[in-house]
């Protein structure tokens, strides 16, 4: 049975990082989430380096949530450097970010995301849209091969 994808979600907001886990805990999703709550952080996960060197620990994600407004280095430059990286680049990354402005959008797919998603306020609203990443890109999506 094949395991669960880990998820990488790049968030620097407590709340929406929460909000996020809980979603995730109601929807019964089995997937392990790892946080990273900047820029930097998130491309050493990405990279191996420093603290996430140990790829037992945290192992290179099948799934990435990424938000745009990150403190340093911002979601856009995240997302620019997975997509230049041979490694990395076929990685699926969701921009899930509170951004409703169609220049954000644009450059988003302009870079390389695979999805853009505007975070809903409700609790409820943020339930539906993990169950349908669960049921796309985690279910029916056929993930491309690595490197």
């Amino acid at each position: 049975m094949e395991q669960p994808a880990h998820i990488l979600l790049i968030e620097d907001n407590r709340m929406d990082i929460e909000l996020t886990l809980d979603a995730f805990r109601e929807a019964h999703l089995k997937n392990i989430i790892h946080v990273t709550k900047n820029g930097q952080e998130a491309l050493d996960y990405l990279f191996g380096r420093d603290q996430f060197s140990d790829r037992e620990t945290h192992p290179l994600p099948g799934l990435i949530l990424l938000d745009l407004k990150l403190p340093g280095i911002d979601g856009f430059e995240v997302l620019r450097q997975i997509k230049a990286t041979p490694l990395l680049k076929r990685l699926p990354v969701i921009v899930l970010t509170s951004s409703k402005e169609e220049g954000d959008r644009a450059l988003s797919y302009d870079i390389g995301a695979n999805s853009y998603l505007v975070k809903p306020v409700s609790f409820d609203g943020f339930l539906g849209v993990i169950r349908q990443i669960e049921g796309y890109w985690l279910t029916l999506n056929v993930a491309p091969p690595r490197g």
